[in-house]
């Protein structure tokens, strides 16, 4: 497939998310990266200790991120969990920027998957702003998470196979302390994949805004 080349040539991906389980919106292409040979980093900024519902003991959705990361095929030693408070990202801009540009220089990342623009959650918004600061001299895609968005430029679509959805629908359900959200439920999550695989003539896309594309 055309498309095989083109996401291999990506020869670094870095996954950043806000949160734990923000992955929902690009898990299915990560597992796609994964099974065509890019290596693929993800970064956490928060376990979200703050959120977690009882009666699950405060650091479970570090445990659970593990297990997903892991279902999705990415190597333990390429996930990394920082310890910033939810919903407090505001008033840590310039530590994570200065995070963002230390991973920069470590890693040297491809492509960049962040938060959309159009994201309202403030700690999204803050990881959006602060990584296109440090990362703009990378190509930086914006992953959807529609429960967070009043618009959306869906300006990339990724075509997922089957086995990507199946895939990142298990991966997802490690969550269990966050089974009650709406947008965790595997049936969601495919419709929405279907939705974004009509209007792309693929059976399974993700969609994604395009904040910068660096051709070199």
């Amino acid at each position: 497939m055309k498309t095989d080349s083109l996401l291999r040539s990506f020869e670094r991906v870095l996954m950043i998310a806000p949160h734990t389980d923000d992955e929902f919106g690009s898990a299915g292409v990560l597992h796609r990266f994964i099974r065509l040979g890019v290596e693929v980093r993800y970064v956490a900024l928060s376990r979200c200790e703050d959120s977690v519902p009882e009666p699950y003991p405060k650091d479970i959705l570090g445990i659970e991120c593990l297990e997903c990361t892991r279902r999705l095929g990415i190597p333990e030693n390429n996930v990394d969990i920082l310890d910033y408070p939810v919903r407090h990202f505001p008033a840590f801009r310039q530590d994570i920027l200065e995070d963002f540009v230390k991973l920069n220089r470590e890693y040297r990342p491809d492509l960049v998957l962040l938060p959309s623009t159009f994201d309202t959650h403030q700690d999204h918004s803050t990881v959006s702003k602060e990584g296109f600061r440090a990362f703009k001299f990378t190509s930086i895609w914006g992953y959807e998470l529609a429960q967070n968005l009043n618009s959306f430029s869906n300006t990339v679509f990724i075509a997922l196979s089957d086995q990507d959805i199946e895939q990142k629908v298990y991966a997802l359900s490690s969550y269990v302390s966050q089974s009650f959200r709406s947008y965790s439920a595997g049936d969601y999550i495919k419709s929405l994949a279907r939705v974004r695989g009509i209007q792309s003539n693929a059976k399974y896309a993700e969609a994604f805004e395009l904040i910068r594309l660096i051709v070199r």
